[in-house]
């Protein structure tokens, strides 16, 4: 009986994901252990854990591409831009207060350098600026991105 269970579930994961999402917390609160669809639960939870590393790294990237784009782009400067920065900078904190352990991948430099490399080609694209304008390694410390009170000025 609990095959047939377990492959129904499986379909069910298949057919209609909200369907199978309830189902599998209904298992849970009534401790039917045994009846679980582990495979893709497991799969699941390994994907929250990635979910909430992207949205740290989409944060990190709008702030670096509009804080270049502050930088480098001093007249085209505009409250939009600022209310961007403010936004994910809030974001980021919220994120972290969450979830703390995210702020290793804020410690790791590869990590860091990997996010700044696609803010910088974005900022490229959207200024039209060639990519001998921004820094290759980048140019402010992970205190400085996350500081509310920090723009910097062009001639840093």
């Amino acid at each position: 009986m609990k095959i047939i269970e377990l492959q129904m579930l499986q379909t069910l994961y298949e057919q209609d994901y909200c369907a199978w999402v309830e189902q599998i917390a209904e298992l849970l609160r009534s401790h039917q252990w045994d009846t679980l669809d582990l495979e893709h639960l497991i799969e699941e939870v390994v994907d929250l854990g990635k979910s909430q590393q992207r949205a740290l790294q989409s944060a990190l990237r709008l702030i670096l591409s509009h804080l270049l784009k502050w930088k480098y782009q001093p007249e085209r400067r505009s409250q939009s831009w600022q209310v961007t920065i403010t936004r994910e900078r809030l974001n980021i904190d919220e994120l972290l207060q969450e979830s703390p352990s995210l702020r290793r991948f804020l410690n790791d430099s590869e990590w860091i350098n990997t996010t700044y490399q696609r803010a910088r080609r974005e900022a490229m694209v959207e200024t039209s600026l060639s990519e001998d304008n921004f820094a290759i390694a980048c140019p402010f410390s992970v205190d400085e991105i996350l500081d509310l009170d920090f723009y910097p000025n062009p001639d840093e």
